[in-house]
């Protein structure tokens, strides 16, 4: 098969697929269940460097690996009315989340605001899916998470933070809401994996090598960017140096890095051992608009204030302004009634997950 050989995929096939297999290599049918919707949500937004591609590499292969836990033990070890501190223990780090961004919701329901450090987790999966959550009680909601270090300071060429995303949900009066979801990175490690597996060159000043200069195969990009001891880094949002402003992401991403781990007393920078994709930390931050103003009002100047920007005047020869999570609605529009993209890679990694396991009643898909 050639790798623009497209096969769509029904969403409730592939989720019911992606829970099978997490069910099969140990975790509990609940747990599978968040683990999977995380998944299968980040596809229906097009987000597709965290969605089904990221299945088999980082989870499946490193739960039979023994790199990942199975089992998620979720322990409560400092708590206030507005905070609480959470020991993931290394299990999955989508259960962890999703239940340390309902304790956050919890508290802001009660005192307005929440707050929930983690530390000892892992891969969480779009941050967006956690803002969600939020929007979904008319709250706001903002998350980040550090990873395994992976971009270089300014005018530095050592790989020293995570992409960070730094996530914020706002819920407004139009069909989908304010998600803000990126890394402070210029790209995630996941779509250099994209572009490495569609055979496409990395853009310029994207990742660099350690005499500062830029890398534009994906595969080598991959390669060299290992922790400890790596070759290669992303930089920051913002790119190289200080023309273009690549201090703000390296400051956004510090920012992040602090509110994941010290707060919670986490290993940071490559004091992680996240190369396991393990001991990451994270932040919840629910907020609840009912206290402040009545959820309507705060909608409709919501959603005045983000059709204004899209009604501004635009460049010319472009006849759209987005905000951020429009994009990912449309995607959904146009996918919802076809599932998920699934290239040659993806479904020779499906075909050899279902023969490894034995599961049979997904032969049908290719």
């Amino acid at each position: 098969m050639a790798n623009n050989n497209i096969v769509w995929v029904d969403f409730n096939t592939m989720e019911s697929f992606i829970i099978d297999v997490f069910k099969e290599l140990g975790i509990s049918e609940d747990d599978a269940k968040i683990c999977a919707n995380v998944l299968i949500t980040a596809d229906k937004r097009g987000i597709d460097s965290h969605g089904i591609a990221r299945l088999k590499p980082l989870y499946y292969d490193r739960i039979k690996s023994g790199l990942l836990s199975p089992k998620t033990n979720v322990e409560i070890v400092r708590e206030g009315p507005t905070t609480a501190v959470i020991d993931g223990h290394n299990g999955m780090g989508q259960v962890i989340a999703k239940k340390s961004m309902t304790l956050a919701i919890k508290k802001a329901s009660k005192y307005g605001l929440g707050m929930v450090a983690v530390r000892n987790s892992a891969h969480y999966g779009i941050a967006g899916y956690y803002s969600l959550m939020a929007i979904e009680e008319n709250m706001m909601g903002i998350t980040g998470t550090n990873s395994r270090p992976s971009v270089a300071p300014t005018f530095g060429v050592e790989a020293m933070l995570g992409t960070n995303p730094l996530t914020f949900g706002i819920p407004s009066d139009e069909e989908f809401p304010f998600v803000l979801d990126c890394s402070t990175s210029v790209t995630s490690n996941g779509k250099i994996e994209i572009y490495n597996s569609t055979g496409k060159s990395l853009p310029e000043s994207w990742v660099i090598d350690n005499k500062g200069e830029s890398i534009l195969s994906a595969y080598q990009a991959i390669k060299n960017i290992q922790f400890p001891g790596g070759e290669a880094a992303i930089l920051p949002l913002g790119g190289l140096g200080e023309k273009n402003a690549g201090y703000k992401g390296y400051g956004y991403a510090t920012v992040v890095e602090i509110l994941s781990t010290a707060l919670q007393g986490g290993q940071f920078l490559k004091t992680s051992t996240e190369e396991k994709n393990r001991n990451i930390g994270h932040f919840f931050i629910a907020i609840n608009i009912s206290a402040f103003i009545d959820i309507e009002s705060f909608k409709k100047i919501t959603g005045n204030i983000l059709r204004s920007i899209r009604a501004s005047k635009k460049v010319p020869g472009q006849n759209k302004i987005y905000t951020a999570g429009e994009k990912e609605y449309l995607i959904w529009l146009e996918r919802k009634d076809k599932g998920v993209p699934l290239n040659e890679i993806l479904q020779n990694q499906i075909i050899a997950i279902c023969d490894e396991l034995g599961l049979k009643n997904y032969n049908f898909l290719f």
